[in-house]
C-alpha cells in the first residue's frame, strides 16, 4: 500500500522519499555496526582469518556446507552485484538525472555508492556475523543471520535491536523497490516515447508484483533475482566494451583539465 501510494504519485514523489529515508537508515546502521564491532575488537583479527579461509577453502570451515571455491566466488559475485549494482548499468540511470557539467565527474560521485554499500557497510555486517558466530547458527537464513548477531553482540535487551535492525531493513527494502520502479519507468518512458497509458499499466503491474513478493521462498527470491541480474549484465557489459575508448578518452581529457587549473 505505501509503495501503491508514492509510485502513483510519480517520479518526484519516489525521489523525496528517498533521500530523506536512506540518510537515516545508513546512519543508525553504522551506529550499530560499528558500536558491535568496537565491543568485540580483540576478536577481529580472528574474524578476517575466518572470512579468507571461507572464501579460500570454504568446505574446511562449514563442513562442505558452502561446496567449492568456485560456488563460493560465484555467491559473493551474485550478492556483491546485488548489493551495488556495479556492472547492471541500472544506476546511471539516476546518475542521468543529476545536474552536472561534467559526466566523468558524476561517475566518480556514482563510484563512492559502490564504496559505501559494499566495502564499508557490507563489511560491517560480515564481520558483525561472524563476530557473534550467527553464521554458525543452524536453520538461520536471509535476515535471520543479521538479527541474531545484532541480538547477542549489542549490549541492548534482544528485542531493542532486533526491532531496530527491522526498521532499517524495512527502509532499506523500502527504497531498494521505488529505486528499482524509477529505473524501469526511465526505460520503458524510451522505449514507448512517454507513452503514460502504458507506464500507468506498468505502475500496477509492479505494485502486483511487490504483493506477490513476499510469498515466495528466499531461495526463490535470490535465484529470480540473480537471473535477471545477469539478464542486465550481459548487454550492458557488451556496452561497456564497446564504448571502453570513449570512456578513456573521456577521463583523460577531465583529469588533464583539472590538473591545468591546479
Amino acid at each position: 500500500a505505501c509503495v501503491a501510494a508514492i509510485l502513483i504519485g510519480g517520479l518526484k514523489r519516489i525521489a523525496t522519499v528517498s533521500q530523506i529515508i536512506v540518510p537515516f537508515m545508513a546512519v543508525i546502521y553504522l551506529i550499530f555496526s560499528v558500536t558491535l564491532i568496537l565491543l568485540n575488537i580483540t576478536e577481529i583479527p580472528a574474524a578476517i582469518v575466518t572470512v579468507v579461509k571461507g572464501a579460500f577453502n570454504p568446505s574446511a570451515v562449514t563442513g562442505g556446507v558452502v561446496g567449492t571455491m568456485i560456488v563460493s566466488m560465484q555467491k559473493g559475485v551474485a550478492r556483491g552485484i546485488f548489493s551495488n549494482e556495479a556492472g547492471l548499468g541500472s544506476a546511471p540511470i539516476a546518475a542521468a538525472a543529476a545536474q552536472t557539467k561534467e559526466p566523468v565527474r558524476q561517475g566518480l560521485v556514482s563510484m563512492t555508492g559502490t564504496f559505501i554499500d559494499t566495502i564499508v557497510i557490507c563489511t560491517m555486517t560480515g564481520l558483525s556475523i561472524v563476530l557473534t558466530g550467527a553464521w554458525q547458527v543452524e536453520g538461520l537464513e536471509g535476515v535471520q543471520v543479521t538479527t541474531y548477531a545484532f541480538q547477542h553482540g549489542l549490549p541492548i535487551p534482544g528485542q531493542i535491536s532486533a526491532f531496530v535492525l527491522m526498521i532499517c531493513l524495512v527502509f532499506f527494502a523500502f527504497t531498494t523497490i521505488l529505486g528499482w520502479d524509477y529505473y524501469s519507468e526511465r526505460c520503458l518512458e524510451y522505449l514507448t516515447n512517454g507513452h503514460k497509458k502504458t507506464i500507468l499499466t506498468y505502475r500496477w503491474l509492479y505494485i502486483l508484483a511487490v504483493f506477490i513478493g513476499p510469498y515466495m521462498t528466499v531461495s526463490a527470491v535470490w535465484t529470480i533475482a540473480d537471473i535477471f541480474n545477469g539478464l542486465m549484465a550481459i548487454p550492458n557489459m557488451i556496452a561497456l566494451f564497446a564504448l571502453s575508448g570513449v570512456i578513456v578518452k573521456e577521463t583523460k581529457a577531465f583529469f588533464a583539465a583539472e590538473k591545468h587549473k591546479m
